[in-house]
């Protein structure tokens, strides 16, 4: 039975409702709106040359603390179809997706997840870590999300979008095969990753780390100085070499603790820059989802005594990444 009228909440996240798509015109281009960019990248995957898709949120663009702008909702307003991700991860702009999906067709794509596979919220009971997309396992549920939200808009393209789909999941559980083995070469000992917040629970479950992040699963919440004492504590115990900063979260904490290390006579290092809420830039392979996750996969991996091509899975990550 297909829903159609409500907006429910899953995890205090507002679900997009199956609200009456019209079907657009045979000939006509779908416009996609999309919060992030991993979003995004994966609708234009899917849609192919049958859509049009705008990013609200850029490279560096915390989607925790991002609020609506002006042309945003016009762009919105103005949408065959608006993805989100929700499982509050665009916390700042719930109400208005509660409110725009009354009237324009809006689909969270994280919440396709299966309930049993998502991660509690450290703060919140009846929330989920939204990281999703950090297990491309995991992203293919939003795949399928996509897919059938433009389906539902554009019945007669059904076929193509099924067929650009089924590549695209093909394509990432190749990317899920190459960061399982890539990441399997770092001794177990060291397989530990620190990073500014919490945005790597489902990497660390998909691939056997221990995860910690300075700050929680939101950029809202502060780390405060006892929180930097204790990780120094733990990471001059266990001989940590190296933590990574993120391109969308201030390195601030990061640097705290290399100088606290410092001062405790331990010399800790930056393995990398690690592409989290945002991927990197426009025009790049960085720039897509599988470069983003091939580029995290791959810098992992050489920082922490792993065996990766520095080119990563295609050979396309820039050099030095």
């Amino acid at each position: 039975m297909q829903r159609r009228q409500f907006i429910t909440a899953i995890g205090g996240a507002f679900v997009a409702a199956s609200l009456p798509m019209q079907a657009i015109a045979q000939s006509a281009t779908l416009n996609i709106v999309a919060t992030t960019g991993m979003i995004a990248d994966t609708a234009a995957r899917v849609g192919g040359d049958l859509v049009e898709v705008k990013a609200l949120m850029g490279p560096g663009v915390d989607p925790h603390a991002y609020r609506q702008t002006r042309t945003d909702i016009l762009a919105m307003t103005r949408a065959d179809v608006v993805l989100w991700n929700g499982l509050y991860l665009e916390a700042q702009m719930e109400d208005f997706f509660a409110d725009l999906g009354r009237k324009t067709p809006v689909r969270s794509v994280a919440t396709n997840v299966p309930a049993e596979n998502l991660v509690g919220h450290d703060d919140y009971a009846d929330r989920f870590d939204p990281h999703v997309w950090m297990d491309p396992s995991l992203w293919k549920y939003a795949v399928a999300a996509i897919r059938d939200a433009m389906i539902e808009a554009a019945p007669d393209k059904a076929d193509d979008l099924t067929a650009n789909a089924d590549a695209y999941i093909a394509e990432l559980t190749q990317l899920a095969t190459y960061a399982r083995t890539s990441l399997e070469s770092i001794p177990p000992e060291a397989r530990v990753l620190i990073t500014a917040h919490d945005a790597f629970n489902y990497f660390g479950e998909a691939y056997g780390f221990e995860v910690t992040g300075i700050q929680g699963i939101s950029t809202e919440s502060e780390a405060g100085v006892n929180r930097i004492s204790e990780l120094v504590d733990m990471i001059v115990t266990r001989n940590i070499g190296a933590v990574f900063v993120e391109s969308s979260v201030s390195d601030r904490s990061i640097r705290a603790l290399i100088e606290g290390a410092a001062a405790q006579g331990h010399d800790l290092k930056i393995g990398g820059e690690l592409f989290s809420d945002a991927m990197g830039q426009p025009g790049t392979y960085e720039g897509t989802y599988v470069g983003m996750i091939d580029h995290n996969a791959t810098t992992i991996t050489n920082a922490l005594g792993g065996n990766a091509p520095e080119r990563g899975l295609n050979g396309l990550l820039s050099a030095g990444s």
